[in-house]
C-alpha cells in the first residue's frame, strides 16, 4: 500500500488556484506504452422494448429518473486506437468548482469541463451527487455505509460496513449492481463482489437520488489513467466526444457492438430473473423496500451553477503543461511509429513463415 501511494504521488501535481480557499490537482496519464496495453470497455446497451417485455419497467423508471435513457440506448462504434490515443495524452485538472479534461487526438485539441460533457452526452450537468470512493468509505449526507450494507445485503444484523457479495443481493439489486459496474463506473473484473463505490451508487439509484454523471465520469477517467490495473472506460461514449470536436474517424476501423454488449436473456439468467432449462420467465416484482424513498428535492442537491472564470494564473496552470502535452505529442508520435514498425515486422515474419510452409507442402 505504501509503494502504491508513492507511485500515485509521482503522477499527481498539486497547485493553488486564484481562489486562496481552493486547491487544485493535476493528474497526467501513465507512460504511453502502459496506456496502450490497457483494454477498452464498452458500455452495455439497453433496449427499452426488451426491458419492458421482461418485466423490468421499474429499472427503466430509475434510468429515466437519471435522464440516461438516450445515452444507454446508443449503439456507437468503438475506435480503439483513437480511444487509447485520447487517454495516453490526457491531463485532468481538478479545481474546487469544476474539473477540466485536456487531450488531443490526430492533432485536434480536445478540452471540456463537466458542463460541456453534459451537453455532448445529453445528460444533466451540475446537478446531483458526485462521490468517488476507493479505499475509505466515509459517511456523508447521503451516504451511510452501515445502512447501505444492511439494505443491499438484506441483513439487519450486520454490525460494520463491508463489501457485499452478489449472492446476498436480491435479483433486482444484482441487476442494478451490473448496471453500475458496466455503465456508470465501468470496469472489467469479478461480478460476485461489489466495491464501496458500487454500493454507494446502487443506493443512490434505488433511492432515486440524482447522480452528477459527467463529473463521475471525469473522476473515473482521472483515476484510470493514473493506475496500471484499471482498463479504459466509456469507449463507445467517447465517440460522441470525438465527433463533437471534429476528430476524423474511419468507420471501417470502428468496432460495432456485439451480442454480449446488450442486456439480454443470458444476463437475466445470471441475475436469476429467468429460470428453468429452457429459460422460462419468472414473474419479477420489485419489492417496495427496494424502491424505497421518494425523489430528493432537486434544489437540495443542485450544485452551484455559477460559471467559473479562470484568470491568467489559473489558465497557465490549467493549460497545457510545458512538460506535458507538447512533449507528450512528440512522445506519442514516436511511440506510434515504433508500434507500426513492430506490427509491420510481425506481419512480414508471419508472411515469410506462411511462404516457407507452403513451399514445404
Amino acid at each position: 500500500e505504501k509503494r502504491k501511494e508513492e507511485k500515485k504521488k509521482e503522477k499527481e501535481v498539486y497547485f493553488e488556484s486564484s481562489d486562496s480557499d481552493s486547491e487544485g490537482l493535476m493528474i497526467k496519464a501513465l507512460p504511453i506504452d502502459v496506456i496502450w496495453k490497457k483494454r477498452v470497455i464498452r458500455s452495455k446497451i439497453i433496449r427499452e422494448g426488451w426491458m419492458n417485455d421482461n418485466g423490468l419497467n421499474n429499472v427503466m423508471e430509475l434510468i429515466k429518473r437519471q435522464k440516461w435513457e438516450n445515452l444507454f440506448k446508443r449503439r456507437e462504434l468503438v475506435h480503439i486506437d483513437v480511444v487509447k490515443e485520447f487517454y495516453a495524452k490526457m491531463t485532468v485538472i481538478h479545481l474546487k468548482k469544476k474539473d477540466v479534461v485536456k487531450s488531443s487526438v490526430k492533432g485536434i485539441s480536445i478540452e471540456f469541463d463537466h458542463e460541456r460533457l453534459a451537453a455532448i452526452l445529453d445528460v444533466p450537468g451540475r446537478t446531483g451527487i458526485c462521490e468517488y470512493i476507493k479505499e475509505v468509505w466515509e459517511e456523508s449526507r447521503y451516504t451511510k455505509p452501515l445502512d447501505i450494507t444492511r439494505r443491499i445485503a438484506n441483513d439487519e444484523t450486520i454490525t460494520a460496513a463491508r463489501r457485499v457479495k452478489s449472492s446476498e443481493m436480491k435479483p433486482f439489486q444484482r441487476f442494478i449492481h451490473f448496471l453500475v459496474m458496466k455503465n456508470v463506473i465501468p470496469r472489467f473484473g469479478k461480478r460476485d463482489t461489489s466495491s464501496f463505490m458500487d454500493l454507494t451508487y446502487m443506493d443512490h439509484l434505488m433511492a432515486r437520488r440524482l447522480v452528477d454523471t459527467p463529473r463521475v465520469m471525469m473522476r473515473h477517467m482521472s483515476y484510470v489513467i493514473s493506475m496500471k490495473d484499471h482498463e479504459l472506460p466509456y469507449g463507445d461514449w467517447l465517440t460522441l466526444i470525438f465527433e463533437a470536436f471534429g476528430v476524423p474517424l474511419v468507420i471501417k476501423k470502428g468496432e460495432e457492438p456485439k451480442k454480449y454488449d446488450f442486456f439480454e436473456d443470458t444476463f437475466l439468467t445470471m441475475c436469476k430473473l429467468l429460470r428453468g432449462n429452457r429459460g422460462r420467465k419468472r414473474s419479477f416484482m420489485m419489492l417496495e423496500e427496494e424502491a424505497r424513498g421518494s425523489p430528493e428535492p432537486l434544489d437540495e442537491i443542485q450544485r452551484d451553477a455559477t460559471p467559473v472564470q479562470l484568470d491568467e494564473k489559473d489558465k497557465g496552470i490549467a493549460g497545457v503543461d510545458p512538460s506535458g502535452p507538447t512533449n507528450r505529442e512528440a512522445e506519442f508520435l514516436k511511440f506510434q511509429a515504433e508500434f507500426e514498425r513492430k506490427r509491420a515486422n510481425r506481419f512480414h515474419d508471419d508472411l515469410e513463415k506462411a511462404k516457407a510452409e507452403n513451399a514445404r507442402l
